[in-house]
């Protein structure tokens, strides 16, 4: 097992479309992606499977680490946003594992 690690840049983040602007850009989520949570669960859930929607590759039973650079700015413009990324990454990890599969997803933080 081995991991994967994208970079979020949270001083980019001012607000939801930033947000989904600066996950969709790193993550290589496709261009009919709906900007909203659930796309954004459905993306991740989707992380490692054949024909997984993301153009970053996460092997079967790897890791995608998601960290957050400078997370307290973004927290303390967003904090709505950054518990909803919290839930929201809990939320794919418990569909892969009632699927039967490991969790896929990590979240990192740098203040």
């Amino acid at each position: 097992m081995s991991m994967q690690i994208t970079y979020i840049d949270g001083a980019a983040i001012h607000d939801r479309n930033s947000f989904h602007d600066e996950f969709a850009r790193k993550l290589g989520f496709p261009s009919v992606y709906g900007r909203s949570m659930d796309a954004w669960i459905e993306c991740l859930t989707a992380a490692g499977d054949d024909g997984g929607t993301m153009t970053i590759a996460v092997a079967p039973g790897d890791t995608l680490v998601i960290h957050v650079n400078d997370y307290a700015t973004f927290k303390q413009r967003c904090p709505e946003l950054a518990e909803e990324l919290n839930e929201s990454a809990a939320c794919v990890n418990a569909r892969r594992i009632d699927r039967g599969e490991q969790p896929v997803l990590a979240l990192s933080y740098v203040e």
